[in-house]
């Protein structure tokens, strides 16, 4: 009876020893930086792939609707192609960054302290933590630019759509007022003033409207402008996620004192 007694008393020492061991590592998780890294990767992941499909499918509209000459929009094609192969460093560039900045969180948590013993910080940590603080806010200010110039092809593309819903809204017989509603492409200055034709017109521009590549663009663009809207959030958590760590180890360097952000 005794050593039963015993060994039940083992058996649970060491379910409440797991358990101890699952709440200090739970605790040592930094819940900010990995919010922010799922966030930034789903962010980019939507921007660099609608908007990569979204860049695609406005060549094909300017091709067949706005310029039949090739020579017309040859300088737009290099600058949208461009583009695409700036998206993939970018995406690239984001996904080994997200790694970087949560592993720099796990490791400026109390989890390092209580699984490696003395926790001290070196001046080439805070360095290095303090390099992560200018990168990440140059990185938010630039995406909030990214953010605002993503907002652009869905401002034009909700233009020529409102267009064609005025036609549509039309009665039948009224051709001849639907043929006077048009969408000049050339004043946004994507393509020259001399491109033939360079504006579509009542039914047309109803067509165009009509055609999956049109639609497909225009929901596309608004999925990369959220995408860039949730790696501008996601960027804002990990400035202050870095910015609590970076005073933390600059600060408070002594015993118990790791962030868990």
């Amino acid at each position: 009876m005794e050593t039963a007694a015993e060994e039940n008393t083992e058996q649970s020492q060491e379910k409440k020893g797991c358990f101890e061991c699952c709440i200090k590592c739970l605790g040592g998780v930094p819940y900010a930086s990995l919010v922010a890294t799922i966030l930034c990767f789903s962010g980019v992941a939507l921007f660099c792939g609608c908007g990569h499909v979204a860049l695609a499918g406005t060549i094909t509209i300017l091709e067949q609707r706005f310029s039949t000459n090739a020579t017309d929009h040859a300088l737009l094609s290099e600058v949208i192609k461009l583009m695409q192969y700036v998206i993939y460093g970018i995406a690239s560039f984001f996904f080994l960054y997200g790694i970087i900045l949560l592993a720099e969180g796990f490791y400026t948590t109390s989890a390092v302290k209580e699984l490696h013993g003395e926790f001290k910080t070196t001046i080439c940590g805070r360095c290095i933590s303090g390099m992560f603080v200018f990168l990440t806010y140059v990185l938010g200010v630039a995406w909030l630019g990214v953010f605002g110039f993503s907002a652009v092809p869905v401002f034009m593309f909700y233009n020529i759509w409102s267009t064609c819903e005025v036609i549509k809204s039309l009665p039948v017989n009224m051709t001849a007022s639907a043929d006077q509603i048009c969408v000049d492409i050339r004043q946004y200055g994507i393509i020259p003033w001399n491109a033939v034709p360079g504006r579509a017109c009542g039914s047309a521009l109803a067509d165009m409207c009509n055609t999956p590549e049109f639609y497909l663009s225009y929901h596309l663009f608004i999925v990369a402008c959220a995408g860039a809207g949730a790696t501008v959030i996601a960027l804002l958590i990990y400035m202050m996620a870095t910015t609590y760590n970076y005073a933390v180890l600059k600060f408070k360097s002594r015993e118990d004192c790791c962030t868990k952000f």
